[in-house]
């Protein structure tokens, strides 16, 4: 164990994670967490700035000059009710942290007290991003906007991001793409109501949107290789009030998700090209909307094998794992990826003995807590071989 973990584990980070797991809030309503949050850092001599209401910019500022690398950690939690029964569980009514961020901000108030005893030895400047919604409409892209990598300026960015699916004392990580672009889409087909015994006096909305959605899965089936990720998803279908009548609006909603770039642009043109075409072909009207989100993570190689090394000197080069494929879900922290060199790495918090194991948002999501001061640990190792090297 090394000495670094040896003095996260001494901070009591556990006490501080419940907290924050008993009030989740939703995006851009995260009062009380951010309350807590600036508490801590005020406690820790950490000065820090507010930006966009609920979100926090810290800066740890070295004794010497050099660098400057940023963490972020998200901080807003999901419209779940928590069903895990832990002694510590959510007190707002259908809302929880089903996804870890309070682990996330837990961990990184961690490392700051950690960095905070260093801070003399380090040449250059940590910043710390507590960013709000993330789960919504994009907080990082706001935070950037409102120039939270400047003054001192970032140089290079991390995030961790638990998972349940590895156990605690490891983590996985791979270079290159790890986490999708997104685009919702909400299409509207539109046609003539009739009896529902007398079909042919109407154009059936209901026959056409079953048929978009079974020609859609061509999208991944048959126009993208097989190599290429892609999932459409059409997650809602609403249509009709009464058996036999033949209504005439229906509305599909859904989410397309690629690894970005061309790929990303080439799918939308297929999912444009199938809706209009069924449509046109079954005599309805369709308004096709498709709405850019997360642009998808992609990890810069040499901040990766940063990631490598540091977790290999705290966790042990066996508990490093290799990430085999990128994950189709999203996070916003690819905004800061695509500004300036950054890695996007998982945690393990899963335990099957303590029974650790559902995944994210789930209603019985829930972490290992004994992976806080791990996390804690590997973010401060990366800070001190990003910064000082193999002085650090």
């Amino acid at each position: 164990m090394s000495e670094i973990v040896k003095e996260a584990k001494s901070l009591g980070l556990e006490a501080l994670f419940q907290a924050l797991h008993r009030c989740p809030e939703l995006g851009n309503q995260e009062h009380q967490t951010a309350a807590i949050i600036r508490r801590r850092l005020e406690e820790l001599g950490v000065e820090y700035t507010p930006m966009l209401d609920t979100g926090t910019v810290a800066v740890i500022r070295g004794g010497q000059p050099g660098k400057t690398i940023g963490f972020r950690a998200d901080i807003d939690a999901l419209p779940i009710q928590e069903d895990t029964g832990l002694p510590y569980t959510s007190r707002t009514p259908g809302v929880m942290h089903a996804c870890g961020h309070d682990f996330h901000v837990a961990a990184l108030l961690g490392a700051a007290e950690l960095l905070m005893r260093r801070r003399t030895e380090l040449r250059g400047n940590v910043k710390l991003f507590f960013q709000p919604d993330e789960e919504g409409d994009g907080g990082a892209e706001r935070m950037i906007a409102a120039g939270c990598l400047e003054n001192p300026h970032v140089d290079a960015m991390l995030c961790c991001h638990t998972s349940s699916v590895i156990p605690t004392g490891t983590i996985s990580v791979r270079s290159g793409p790890i986490c999708a672009a997104s685009n919702t889409f909400l299409v509207t087909l539109r046609g003539k109501g009739s009896h529902g015994a007398k079909p042919h006096l109407g154009t059936d909305v209901i026959v056409a949107g079953a048929q978009v959605v079974t020609a859609l899965q061509t999208i991944v089936s048959r126009r993208t290789s097989p190599t290429d990720p892609v999932v459409v998803t059409v997650g809602s279908f609403h249509a009709g009030t009464a058996g036999n009548i033949l209504p005439e609006e229906a509305v599909l909603c859904g989410t397309l998700r690629t690894m970005g770039g061309a790929t990303r642009e080439r799918v939308k043109e297929h999912f444009r090209s199938i809706v209009s075409g069924i449509a046109a072909g079954m005599g309805v009207e369709a308004d096709i909307s498709i709405l850019d989100s997360y642009t998808g993570c992609r990890n810069d190689l040499a901040m990766t094998d940063l990631v490598r090394q540091a977790a290999g000197k705290v966790l042990g080069e066996q508990n490093v794992l290799e990430l085999a494929e990128p994950s189709l879900g999203t996070d916003d922290f690819g905004y800061f990826s695509d500004t300036v060199p950054g890695c996007y790495y998982y945690v393990g918090v899963g335990n099957e003995e303590k029974g650790f194991t559902c995944p994210n948002h789930n209603p019985h999501f829930a972490v290992d807590p004994e992976a806080l001061p791990l996390a804690a640990a590997l973010h401060v190792q990366s800070v001190l071989d990003y910064l000082n090297g193999n002085d650090g």
